[in-house]
């Protein structure tokens, strides 16, 4: 509901209006906590859990990264960055003087919460990696890169949640129409010439498919590690092609103490929505406080 959040905006370093909701928990004296959402999503992917969590006494901020949902588009396609983004998000948290945080990360954005742990470790609480490691499987990257970017629109919004079951449904197999629908709705916009379209700007692909650069970072085991003695939730949808069994045993390894939930007939990326995973973020909540 509308009424959970509010809508609010701050500014980029290098001047873009940027957007993000703000769930309010009142004085609680609890841990923020930062939802940072995939490649092509944006906020919209928390609307069930961001509710969830600010009824627990916790204040949840969920932005855009620049280029989706209301956030401005980039003149320049190379500030389609991973350490563009931390800038981005680190002018937001002074903005609204958080100082420590509990980190929820899908895909990109538990990347961007592995190098922001990895360069001030001290700012985060714990942390929720979904289907996302320091080593990104190949096969998932080629995966994305036959979608990210190649645009095109939709009449209705039924024609839409076929369009992305054709190309996901491979990850989400026990997806019914409904869900079909949710996804294209969090994911899509109804654009003003009636046509809906996905969320983002297309030129996010840019430095995406020059050879991966800017894609994902060289060596994210480092940041990987400062998060190793903190409260951890490690998910994998079990049909991932993008955190691979062998990845999820290593990090399992560096972090023993990881609570770890996979996800059975999922792919990339679990919801977050799944009891098994509700349940696991719920405890790492009430550890942090």
């Amino acid at each position: 509901m509308e009424s959970d959040y509010s809508e609010r905006s701050w500014r980029s370093p290098d001047g873009l209006e940027l957007y993000f909701r703000d769930y309010p928990a009142g004085d609680t004296g609890k841990t923020a906590v930062l939802c940072l959402h995939g490649l092509t999503r944006n906020s919209r992917d928390f609307e069930s859990l961001a509710p969830h969590i600010a009824a627990k006494g916790h204040r949840v901020i969920v932005p855009d990264m620049r280029g989706r949902g209301q956030s401005a588009y980039a003149e320049d396609s190379a500030t389609y960055a991973v350490t563009n983004y931390i800038s981005d998000v680190t002018a937001l948290l002074a903005q609204e003087e958080v100082g420590k945080f509990i980190s929820i990360g899908t895909s990109m954005g538990g990347i961007m919460t592995m190098l922001m742990a990895q360069f001030a470790p001290e700012k985060i609480a714990g942390a929720v990696l979904n289907d996302i490691g320091p080593v990104v499987d190949a096969q998932g990257m080629e995966g994305i890169r036959t979608y990210l970017g190649k645009g095109g629109s939709f009449p209705t919004w039924m024609h839409a949640a076929r369009s992305l079951e054709e190309v996901h449904g491979g990850s989400h197999p026990s997806f019914d129409t409904n869900d079909w629908l949710g996804m294209a709705k969090r994911t899509m916009t109804l654009c003003n010439n009636g046509r809906i379209a996905f969320d983002y700007d297309m030129k996010i692909a840019d430095p995406f498919n020059d050879a991966g650069q800017n894609a994902v970072p060289p060596d994210l085991w480092p940041g990987f590690e400062a998060l190793a003695d903190k409260p951890l939730v490690l998910v994998r949808g079990a049909l991932s092609t993008l955190l691979s069994t062998d990845t999820l045993s290593e990090m399992q390894r560096r972090a023993p103490d990881a609570d770890t939930v996979i996800v059975p007939d999922a792919g990339h990326a679990p919801t977050l929505d799944e009891p098994e995973v509700r349940s696991a973020i719920d405890a790492l909540l009430a550890s942090v406080g």
